[in-house]
């Protein structure tokens, strides 16, 4: 944690136009401001740009940071305006189950919809980083679990910001108030609507909870066993892995599954028999386990990269695959666009 002394001194170079002090400033809180603009935007993407835009302009309204409250709190008023705009001009993010029903048989033909802006996977490698306690640690990864940015993006803006900023992040509804430019009990009250809204959404037992209770040894059983099944196409393997309620969704595609017997009938007319190839990395998103696929549709030459799948999980088994279809989602995890 840098002293106060420190900061003081940083914001005084800062100001008489130091950019390198200001980047030092900002450096220990980029990481949770990045977290938070995900959470808002529910796309990397966004996180990037929104992240980038309201550094900027912290940077160029330095002068109006008179001090009274803390440099966090006044970069994470100037994030989340940046994230309210950016809500304004582009609207909430979806998964396929916001689109309609299960699909209950295999949709062969199912093609990408293009006209809807779908939600992301987030990289959480360097979440919890730096001298947290484990509660802390598992907090940061519990904020960006997928069912909760899912649940997230359903808020208007003025309702997810409250939301976020108090029950995430911890600033009290007087602060919010200053932060948002409203009245408190007007945060009072966003706060009371978005509770009841992401309590419908979100499982009362966080993934963090569930991966606990599993223990490492049957995870990676589970995570190892979905990989190597996909590869060996083998549907036996697959299905012992699977909650009778597991749900399938692979954005951008429209179409998503849900009870064992759709899933299966998916994957084994699909993924399992008819795609090609498939080779995979272990890798992790929202705080839960995943899997980057690549795959190869003819007989040589290398895997290309095909979709990060975030797993959900209870009581030892798959409850939830969302397969997010797409070789722009490596990058941001550092992983390779092809593989051999």
């Amino acid at each position: 944690m840098q002293r106060v002394e420190d900061v003081d001194r940083e914001l005084a170079r800062a100001r008489a136009g130091d950019d390198a002090a200001f980047e030092r400033l900002v450096a220990p809180l980029r990481r949770e401001l990045h977290a938070h603009c995900y959470r808002m935007l529910g796309s990397v993407y966004d996180a990037d740009d929104a992240l980038q835009d309201a550094l900027l302009r912290a940077w160029q309204g330095l002068a109006g940071f008179e001090g009274r409250g803390s440099l966090r709190s006044w970069l994470y008023t100037v994030a989340t305006r940046t994230c309210l705009d950016a809500i304004e001009r582009r609207g909430r993010r979806a998964l396929p189950v916001d689109l309609g029903p299960a699909s209950e048989r295999a949709v062969v033909a199912d093609a990408p919809l293009d006209d809807v802006l779908w939600l992301g996977p987030y990289p959480d490698a360097g979440l919890g980083a730096g001298a947290l306690s484990p509660h802390a640690r598992y907090e940061q990864r519990e904020a960006v679990e997928l069912a909760f940015v899912a649940a997230l993006q359903h808020l208007p803006g003025n309702q997810r910001a409250a939301l976020l900023l108090f029950e995430v992040l911890g600033f009290s509804a007087a602060e919010i108030a200053r932060m948002m430019d409203t009245s408190t009990a007007s945060v009072n009250s966003a706060l009371q609507r978005a509770r009841r809204i992401v309590a419908e959404k979100v499982p009362s037992r966080s993934q963090q909870r569930a991966l606990s209770e599993i223990g490492d040894a049957r995870l990676r059983q589970v995570v190892d066993g979905y990989a190597a099944a996909l590869e060996r196409g083998d549907a036996d393997t697959l299905v012992a892995l699977l909650t009778e309620d597991v749900t399938w969704s692979m954005p951008p595609l429209p179409h998503w599954y849900s009870g064992v017997e759709a899933v299966m009938d998916f994957a084994v007319r699909i993924p399992l028999t008819s795609c090609g190839s498939w080779r995979h990395r272990l890798t992790h998103a929202n705080g839960q386990p995943a899997v980057a696929s690549y795959l190869r549709r003819g007989d040589s030459g290398p895997f290309p990269a095909w979709s990060i799948t975030v797993l959900t999980l209870r009581e030892g088994r798959i409850a939830g695959l969302t397969s997010f279809l797409g070789a722009e989602h490596f990058g941001p995890f550092g992983l390779p666009a092809s593989v051999p």
